[in-house]
């Protein structure tokens, strides 16, 4: 092998274990699970409510404001760590762009709450 893709050989390794591990998985659950579906379980789950015929049909909007919501909640997540992290390493600068970040996410949030998305009736 070139010594350039050997420094892959890592991520090839996780992978070929991860791919051994989840069909482990899978394959043992299907062995040792009891395997009893029915007619409920088999059917199609769409947002919280019955299948419908028609794809048309209008649904509430809550369900696109849970998932706003969720976005908000989940950007902020995602970003709050490595910035933690570097925090010593971006300075000032980056500080008070996280808070600019901070406070758009806050503005989304305040909109979900006005909204009623918190709310589930």
């Amino acid at each position: 092998m070139p010594p350039s893709l050997i420094e892959y050989l890592p991520i090839l390794v996780f992978g070929a274990i991860a791919a051994v591990i989840s069909i482990a998985f899978v394959g043992g659950s299907l062995l040792v699970a009891r395997q009893k579906p029915y007619a409920e379980k088999l059917s199609a789950y769409e947002c919280g409510f019955e299948p419908f015929d028609d794809a048309r049909r209008r649904f509430d909007v809550r369900f696109y404001l849970v998932a706003i919501l969720f976005i908000i909640f989940d950007l902020e997540v995602a970003f709050l760590f490595p910035w933690a992290v570097g925090l010593a390493k971006i300075g000032v600068f980056g500080f008070l762009s996280m808070m600019g970040f901070l406070a758009v996410l806050t503005v989304g949030f305040i909109y979900e709450w006005r909204k009623g998305a918190l709310e589930w009736e």
